[in-house]
């Protein structure tokens, strides 16, 4: 799946704060969104290996909440709602499609790496690849409510990775050939 609709999916559940905590939802919002974003910073060393902890993110992420629920302020939400955005994350990536250049050949059987086991997870490919149709579909569906709840930056930042989602999703079978041309 796509950043961007991890980034969304956490959105989603912090929205569930603006009944409760209104003056605390935009931050939750704003931590789920890099929290859903971070694991995938390893684009750039092994990922799904690197920086996704499918096991050991709720370690932090179940701590953080009831501190967060005991001492509710800018910080304690923000860090409860990035770890468990990461744990999300990282969770729902084995849903996805393999880690191969064109992934819609489903020739890869890595999901996402289980630290706690040794091994790599298979991927169940609901989705069947990253900027698949039916991963455009799923941020554009996760993405009305954060739209709809909140205001200023928040609905900005998944507008603008709704966006970005849907130039992706077009190009996407054409970036492998594109990167065998460049490197």
């Amino acid at each position: 799946m796509m950043s961007t609709t991890h980034a969304a999916m956490g959105a989603v559940v912090a929205a569930a704060l603006v009944p409760v905590a209104p003056d605390l939802a935009g931050v939750a919002a704003l931590g789920a969104i890099a929290g859903g974003v971070f694991p995938d910073l390893d684009l750039a060393f092994e990922h799904r290996k690197t920086l996704h902890y499918p096991e050991h993110y709720w370690v932090v992420a179940v701590p953080m909440l009831v501190v967060a629920t005991i001492r509710p302020g800018v910080w304690t939400v923000a860090l409860a709602a990035f770890f468990g955005s990461a744990a999300l994350h990282s969770v729902t990536d084995v849903f996805g499609g393999g880690l191969g250049l064109r992934p819609w050949k489903a020739d890869d059987d890595r999901g996402v790496y289980s630290h706690w086991n040794g091994r790599w997870v298979a991927p169940r490919r609901w989705v069947r690849y990253d900027g698949a149709p039916e991963d455009v579909a799923l941020v554009a569906g996760l993405s009305v409510v954060p739209v709809l709840v909140f205001d200023g930056t928040v609905q900005t930042v998944i507008v603008v990775g709704l966006a970005v989602s849907v130039v992706y999703g077009i190009l996407r079978r054409r970036l492998p050939d594109l990167y065998e041309r460049l490197v």
